[in-house]
């Protein structure tokens, strides 16, 4: 855990609005335009969807590694510190490179928000700039680009990739995407580029009919889970992780392995492989397997199915949503039945709580506690509509309650917003 203090770049794009006043992309391609347009010069494959993009990033950073390329990543939220979300081969930005990009960017928008028609940008936004002004002076090779919120609205959605991805659809930022899988599935399909391939993961038929159209109208070949691509699940051995195969054009039932755990995972790397081998087709760089199979085993994403003791048995989870709910619910039962499950839960108001709650309450031998977090709109523990559920005053407390009464058949989970498992994770890394 890295433990450090806000730099005055930090603070001040964190003053910033979290969303604009209106939607577009009109703010931070003005802003693109006063500093050249460094995001015209990067190869970039851009990835959108509900869950799913940070280990879809994190699987493509090391295959891409492992050919010897200099990957650049944007990322979000941050789990650790800020300074993560803008990484080239793993290695964060410096604090110096970023005070000295934001001194850049300070002065241009100033004069910016004089403008009523640009005025108001936000902190995402500046962000993504800072990020494509950084990736262009390292002179990368290739920027995998993650989405922030949406798709066609969003600021990253300002450039033409080499391939769209789309992970999954899921009911999340309704308020802002819509109340629907088809309304949300339009706005991720917004990514979508005139004749640029894309690659789809596991999404419902509702969703995918949607992205289909939209494929379709702007002509880009569509990979789809299924059919271009299959993955089976493999045998469960001893190692954390998953064994799948997997099949497309160049391979068939060829065996993989993923250090990340949950069968979400091997659809995450399922979807990888497949972006990897159509890059490296297009870019005539050799597909070596075993190669391949060597930078799997490099990948890692914390905060997700993330084992972080093995006596007792603790699992980070940052389901924050119904879509990850759903999963996590999926892999606790099937590879966990036989164990006694405590969890630990807290989310953000703005989410569908309820929802979660009652999806987590289903599993059998389950106990349910909630508590709450140092964070805007974090659980509220007052709130009549908890009043059913079993409460913890804070996590370290609940957490220090389970373990001193814990079975040997125990498994203790802490799940919910990825902001409440991020401060958990850097208290719990900082003890330990």
């Amino acid at each position: 855990m890295v433990n450090k203090k806000e730099t005055e770049a930090v603070t001040w794009i964190h003053g910033r609005k979290k969303f604009g006043s209106k939607p577009g992309t009109i703010r931070i391609e003005h802003l693109l335009k006063l500093l050249g347009n460094p995001e015209r010069d990067l190869k970039v494959i851009h990835i959108g969807g509900t869950n799913g993009k940070g280990s879809t990033v994190s699987n493509l950073k090391s295959l891409f590694m492992g050919q010897g390329l200099k990957v650049a990543t944007f990322t979000s939220p941050f789990i650790e510190v800020f300074n993560e979300r803008i990484a080239i081969n793993g290695n964060f930005i410096s604090d110096q490179d970023l005070d000295r990009l934001t001194a850049k960017v300070i002065p241009l928008i100033e004069e910016m928000d004089k403008d009523e028609r640009v005025s108001g940008i936000t902190e995402f936004e500046i962000i993504t700039a800072l990020a494509f002004m950084y990736f262009k002076e390292k002179n990368c090779d290739l920027v995998l680009l993650e989405v922030g919120l949406g798709g066609l609205y969003d600021s990253t959605n300002v450039i033409k990739p080499e391939i769209s991805v789309i992970t999954t659809i899921g009911l999340d930022h309704m308020d802002i995407l819509g109340d629907t899988l088809e309304k949300i599935a339009w706005e991720k399909a917004g990514i979508i580029k005139d004749k640029v391939p894309l690659v789809t993961g596991n999404i419902g038929a509702e969703a995918l009919l949607v992205i289909e159209e939209i494929a379709g109208e702007r002509k880009s070949p569509h990979y789809k889970l299924g059919s271009d691509y299959r993955l089976v699940e493999g045998p469960k051995d001893s190692r954390w992780g998953e064994n799948f195969y997997f099949s497309n054009e160049a391979l068939l039932d060829e065996e993989f392995y993923t250090p990340l755990q949950g069968r979400h995972q091997i659809e995450n790397t399922g979807l990888a492989l497949e972006v990897f081998y159509l890059y490296c087709r297009k870019a005539s760089l050799p597909f070596d397997i075993e190669a391949v199979k060597k930078s799997l085993l490099e990948v890692k994403w914390p905060a997700r199915m993330e084992k972080v003791s093995d006596n007792p048995l603790i699992i980070l989870d940052g389901a924050h949503n119904i879509h990850a709910i759903d999963r996590l619910v999926d892999n606790l039962s099937k590879d966990y039945a036989h164990l006694h499950k405590k969890i630990i839960f807290s989310a953000l108001e703005t989410k569908d709580i309820e929802g979660m709650l009652t999806r987590l309450s289903n599993l059998e031998e389950t106990d349910l506690y909630l508590t709450t977090f140092d964070f805007p709109k974090a659980l509220d523990l007052s709130s009549e509509d908890y009043k059913a559920y079993k409460h913890f005053p804070t996590w370290a407390y609940g957490l220090e309650q389970l373990k001193d009464n814990l079975k040997e058949d125990d498994l203790i989970i802490i799940t919910g917003s990825l902001y409440f498992i991020s401060q958990i994770r850097g208290e719990f890394f900082k003890e330990n």
